[in-house]
């Protein structure tokens, strides 16, 4: 596995506590949603190697489905 960056993050307690929830529901880490929330944003951006910008057809949406799917 690759070594991972740590890096303190000064963030909003509402906000925190927002992510935990939602990791919860995902089944994640609080660390593991803040890193596929920021993953998501970069793909949808175009910043992530390989990615084409927008929304990929076959990456989950906000929801977990499938862009594909849901068309």
């Amino acid at each position: 596995m690759a070594a991972r960056k740590q890096y303190p993050l000064r963030i909003d307690p509402e906000v925190w506590a927002a992510v935990e929830r939602w990791a919860a529901d995902d089944m994640r880490s609080a660390n593991g949603q803040v890193e596929w929330i920021l993953r998501q944003a970069l793909r949808r951006a175009g910043r992530l190697p390989g990615s084409r910008g927008g929304q990929d057809q076959d990456a989950p949406d906000d929801e977990g489905r499938s862009a594909s799917a849901s068309e």
